[in-house]
């Protein structure tokens, strides 16, 4: 009976004992085996064991290609099972025999899901802890307030009835939380951290004496490309010697690469398309810097900037737009431009190149912030700390009834 069980789940058995807390983390997220550091550096606490619930069947809107499960980390029980209506990050969702396998077979004491508040599977999944009386911690990015239809407003409402604890991936989703009605346990943090192991210092590998000013991200009018273009013809017209490194893949690159010719930087501009996560380090390692020019619109602006934390961590300098949580992430004004001001950016990219002590103290500065604020380890300290004052909120509940 048990064999037939989990032959209708695709499982990876977890070699670790049974611990104090079990955790069932439930997000799209960690199809992606890189994304998993921060459950594995969990687990190394010794304190909780890990479940994860992620789509068998996930698709990327942005690449258009179906992205299988990785498994990397041995202490990490993942749950493999398709969604309907793959790739929508607020519309997907498992069937309710599927979900119930998998509590069922992990018993989990708290679950986790990383989905925004206002999903289908944050509904079903809040469902299912009022079922069986456990705690919900939510984590989202949503970072503007937005008005939805009154279904959605209505799965949203229910959501945050039900969550023990929210976990805002910024300063502006905290802001959103309790505009729209949350009031309980509250904690920003990112959704994961860096590992420090991959992006690390000892990586970085210079190899030309121009001045490389990198961009790695999605090629879209929102992340402000252009303002960056635009910054490196007036360092070139003062005769600064620098050229721009592209990685990312997008909408705009036809409509950027014909800009860099309208400013005469064609020759400047390196591109080095699509780059998976795991190239990462690779990439930035050369970088002299990274900057990220990110621009707010009608329905967006910067959630976190995951690349300037990853940069941060192998010493490389990172400079940022003032949209959404960019300065926050950063956390020092002056490697911060106000949006669009292309001027703000090439000044501060001039002094980089003219300043080196001031360059090699900011990248110092960049590794202990990670390693203060932003490493698998330290995000996965604060969330056992979380779990446990979820977990002693409810036992004062019950004591009191």
């Amino acid at each position: 009976m048990k064999e037939e069980h989990h032959s209708k789940l695709a499982v990876t058995q977890a070699s670790v004992p049974r611990s104090s807390l079990r955790v069932l983390f439930v997000s799209h997220a960690y199809v992606v085996g890189v994304n998993q550091g921060k459950l594995a550096a969990i687990t190394e606490t010794g304190k909780v064991e890990v479940g994860l619930l992620t789509p068998s069947n996930w698709k990327a809107p942005e690449w258009n290609r179906l992205m299988p499960v990785e498994r990397i980390f041995p202490n990490i029980k993942i749950y493999e099972i398709p969604v309907l209506f793959a790739g929508r990050g607020g519309a997907h969702l498992y069937t309710p025999w599927q979900i119930s396998q998998v509590l069922h077979d992990f018993q989990p004491d708290l679950i986790q899901v990383e989905e925004e508040v206002f999903s289908l599977c944050a509904f079903e999944l809040a469902i299912w802890t009022r079922l069986l009386h456990k705690p919900l911690v939510i984590f989202g990015w949503e970072n503007m307030e937005r008005q939805f239809p009154l279904p959605r407003q209505k799965i949203c409402q229910f959501v945050l009835n039900t969550a023990s604890a929210i976990i805002p991936g910024n300063e502006d989703g905290a802001k959103v939380m309790r505009q729209w009605g949350y009031s309980g346990l509250l904690e920003v943090m990112p959704q994961m951290g860096v590992d420090t192991h991959l992006f690390a210092p000892t990586l970085v590998n210079r190899t030309t004496d121009e001045f490389n000013i990198g961009f790695l991200g999605r090629l879209v009018p929102s992340k402000g490309i252009d303002i960056l273009f635009a910054a490196v013809q007036q360092l070139r017209d003062k005769g600064v010697k620098c050229f721009v490194t592209i990685c990312g893949s997008g909408q705009s690159e036809a409509d950027l690469r014909q800009e860099a010719e309208n400013l005469g930087i064609q020759d400047w501009v390196v591109w080095r398309g699509a780059v998976r996560h795991e190239q990462a380090p690779q990439e930035i390692s050369q970088m002299d810097v990274l900057v990220l020019p990110s621009r707010t619109t009608a329905t967006w602006k910067e959630q976190f900037g995951h690349v300037l934390i990853e940069a941060m961590a192998m010493g490389v300098p990172v400079i940022g737009s003032s949209s959404g949580e960019i300065p926050n992430v950063i956390g020092r004004s002056d490697l911060v431009f106000q949006e669009d001001d292309v001027s703000g950016l090439a000044a501060i990219l001039e002094r980089l190149d003219r300043e080196s002590t001031w360059r090699e103290e900011v990248a110092q500065y960049g590794i202990s912030r990670v390693q203060q604020n932003y490493s698998h380890q330290k995000i996965a300290e604060r969330l056992v700390n979380l779990w446990q004052t979820v977990l002693k909120q409810k036992n004062e509940q019950i004591s009191l009834i």
